[in-house]
């Protein structure tokens, strides 16, 4: 007969063991998508249901780990890995909703048991822009600083290569997402609050190839809001997909 000490710890081991269990889904399924894909990196959460539609591998990881894709490198995988783009549709145990970080939790587990990803963690010196102040101080408007933040991005006119860049109750940190163009873009404002931002700028991508007169380049745009952009290196935590399968095992 087990003592009432060997049986208490029984169940610390015991619930130690299930503690140290990774959150994984309940159910899962793993479509590869044919192009033209309707949807590029949709993420819907509806209840105990989540669907990540048109994500490539760079995409579930960055979602995954919860970093920046300039975060994830593929180090050892074939480009052709960042082709394929997939549709997936999970199912979390329980009545409720998971919280965003079970969810990631989830997904890492799938994407180890499904797409066999291994990755390595490391430190980069690589080439950024570091968002300051300007000499004369941020000339932003603050936001109602309640609800959600809401953005519009696109041309001003159809043909336009001009793009307006217009933010409602936004931080400085999803401002500085958007700009994300030949490098990452690090907010080092100490800003905290919301702000209705509106800023007019070529987008890096229709500057690629050629210029034209009428372009501005984001360096110039964010110094109307007192703000500057420093290209410099700086050392940039970094996840390294040492391993992957293009080819999810099946559903």
């Amino acid at each position: 007969m087990a003592s009432a000490r060997s049986v208490a710890l029984f169940t610390v081991v015991t619930a130690s063991v299930l503690l140290a269990q990774p959150p994984t889904f309940e159910a899962a399924s793993i479509h590869p998508l044919v192009s033209p894909f309707s949807r590029l990196r949709a993420l819907n959460v509806s209840g105990t249901r989540i669907t990540l539609d048109g994500y490539n591998i760079q995409w579930l990881v960055s979602e995954a780990f919860g970093v920046k894709d300039y975060q994830v490198t593929i180090d050892s995988v074939p480009s052709s890995a960042l082709e394929v783009f997939y549709r997936i549709e999970a199912r979390a145990a329980g009545p409720s909703a998971p919280s965003k970080a079970d969810a990631r939790m989830m997904l890492q587990t799938l994407l180890a048991e499904r797409f066999h990803l291994t990755i390595l963690r490391d430190t980069r010196n690589i080439p950024v822009y570091v968002l300051v102040p300007d000499k004369n101080g941020p000339a932003l408007k603050p936001g109602d600083g309640e609800g959600e933040c809401s953005t519009r991005i696109g041309p001003v006119r159809p043909t336009d290569r001009l793009y307006r860049y217009a933010y409602s109750n936004c931080t400085i940190d999803r401002l500085a997402d958007a700009l994300l163009g030949d490098r990452p873009i690090l907010n080092r404002t100490g800003l905290t609050g919301r702000y209705d931002i509106e800023i007019f700028a070529t987008p890096e991508f229709k500057m690629r190839d050629t210029s034209e007169p009428g372009d501005i380049r984001f360096l110039d745009a964010v110094r109307k809001l007192g703000l500057r952009l420093t290209p410099q290196n700086a050392p940039v935590e970094v996840i390294v997909v040492d391993h992957v399968d293009p080819k999810p095992t099946p559903n």
